[in-house]
């Protein structure tokens, strides 16, 4: 019976609702920002390369991805694929998607991460030639991320949705709602297995869950622990949990006071108690965290490194060391950042207990990410899954790096930082990551807590539905590859 209930069936509309939308959504994968906009866009493009469950990069459009030196990269494109107004796929619409992103009148959300090509030449119809300023060889994981969609050559007019993906575009209300159909030439056999999708975003976690209930849709995205319960033990409904890197950090500035104290951050580390953090403040959705943003979910995850266990007496020592015992010392939260609020007064808790005054200033999440995440000294960030430890921290850790939540800097951190880039050894690049991971927890001030699991509400009907190291929805490509049960 498992395996006749695993055998997917073809047919179904399928209706999900995602947590965030605006009037700004776009179908412009450069310049997609929010989950509603890469659900969209895994629906109606494809990329060269994806991520499976497992953290592995597949081939997708690209047949093989090819390089001796990790700097010049050929691709051999699949034959026989087509965009959804007929037109073959060729080397041409690659050239023209990745050449995109360097274009600063097109506003690409990635790129910084794109500067690295420098190159691109279509050899001929099937075969890509790209050339990186550096050698990387992570490249075919980068052109995984969502942004890298190949879109037709010259493309301008985004609002057809023309893609080579699964789903053909029917509808686009930007801040309201889309509606794509089965494309029924779609290159990979077999799939989608429905009929139709519709997505449309709720904002509201509890409504979201009761529009699930009363079976106005089939799907709901990423609910707050809290709604948790209006879900459990209703027959026809299940949970979906995966952690795939997605965490709350408490950012200590190394360049301001209290941070500039090397005691405070230390202090700081050994306050957090990171158990009760994944279990009051997470309500159990969450794997410990161990102060560095490579995820258990990564295959370059160092699982050695072990967290630092909640000590308030070391904490008490290092606060006193540093002269900032008694001294209140404000720490600034948001709904805006997941969590922050409710790990915050735990961590308050904790201090309050040796005597060390930390003032949780709580502040709105309209404007948090403008007006306090990277300047206030304390602060909470929230950070979405990244594919690769040399994105996270190049991203976030470099010297140079544009999130630089702590302003970490280490001219160490950096060399290593370039030489596992170019190093085509996995063996090799792993041993350095490991270490980069161990640097970050020791020297930077970032606390990371835990990594958080996401959530997703769904009908028992719907089927299919795996972790995937992108984020919810599965990478947010869900539509692909579900199936409703008859």
């Amino acid at each position: 019976t498992q395996a006749v209930a695993a055998t997917p069936v073809s047919g179904g509309n399928f209706k999900a609702a995602g947590w965030s939308s605006s009037t700004a959504d776009t179908l412009d994968p450069a310049k997609a920002s929010l989950s509603t906009d890469y659900v969209r866009c895994c629906s109606l493009y494809n990329r060269l390369t994806f991520l499976d469950k497992d953290g592995v990069t597949q081939m997708e459009l690209a047949e093989s991805f090819d390089s001796k030196d990790a700097k010049t990269w050929t691709v051999k494109l699949r034959k026989g694929v087509t965009f959804h107004d007929g037109k073959d796929l060729t080397a041409d619409d690659v050239v023209f998607s990745l050449k995109r992103h360097l274009d600063k009148a097109v506003g690409s959300k990635v790129a910084k991460i794109a500067a690295q090509m420098t190159g691109f030449k279509a050899v001929d119809k099937s075969t890509v030639e790209i050339t990186l300023a550096d050698p990387n060889a992570d490249l075919p994981t980068i052109l995984a991320l969502h942004h890298f969609m190949i879109v037709q050559d010259g493309t301008t007019d985004f609002s057809k949705g023309n893609g080579t993906g699964a789903f053909v575009l029917q509808t686009f209300e930007p801040g309201v709602r889309s509606v794509v159909t089965k494309n029924k030439n779609y290159w990979k056999s077999g799939k989608p297995y429905l009929d139709s999708f519709e997505f449309i975003a709720i904002s509201d976690d509890s409504a979201r869950v009761n529009a699930l209930l009363s079976g106005d849709i089939n799907f709901a995205a990423s609910i707050n622990p809290r709604a948790m319960k209006l879900v459990s033990g209703q027959q026809g409904f299940e949970l979906s949990k995966s952690t795939s890197g997605n965490y709350t950090d408490l950012n200590i500035r190394l360049d301001m006071d209290p941070g500039s104290k090397a005691d405070f951050v230390t202090g700081m580390k050994y306050l957090v108690n990171r158990e009760q953090i994944v279990k009051s403040a997470l309500r159990g959705l969450g794997e410990i965290g161990n102060d560095q943003p490579v995820s258990p979910a990564n295959i370059y995850h160092n699982a050695d490194l072990k967290p630092k266990a909640f000590d308030p007496d070391k904490a008490k020592f290092h606060f006193q060391k540093a002269g900032l015992l008694g001294q209140s010392i404000p720490v600034v939260a948001s709904d805006a950042a997941t969590s922050s609020i409710d790990m915050a007064v735990i961590i308050q808790a904790a201090g309050a207990d040796i005597g060390m005054k930390l003032d949780v200033q709580r502040v709105p999440a309209d404007g948090y990410w403008d007006n306090y995440w990277l300047k206030a000294p304390i602060h909470f960030g929230n950070i979405n899954p990244r594919p690769t430890p040399d994105i996270l921290f190049s991203l976030l850790y470099a010297s140079n790096a544009p999130w630089n939540e702590s302003q970490y800097k280490s001219e160490k951190f950096d060399k290593l930082l370039v030489e596992a880039r170019g190093s085509l050894d996995q063996a090799k690049r792993k041993e350095i990551y490991n270490q980069m991971q161990t640097m970050v927890a020791e020297e930077a001030g970032t606390i990371i807590p835990a990594y958080i699991s996401n959530v997703d509400a769904l009908s028992s009907k719907v089927k299919g539905l795996e972790a995937n190291p992108l984020g919810g929805m599965m990478g947010y490509a869900m539509a692909e590859y579900l199936w409703l049960e008859a």
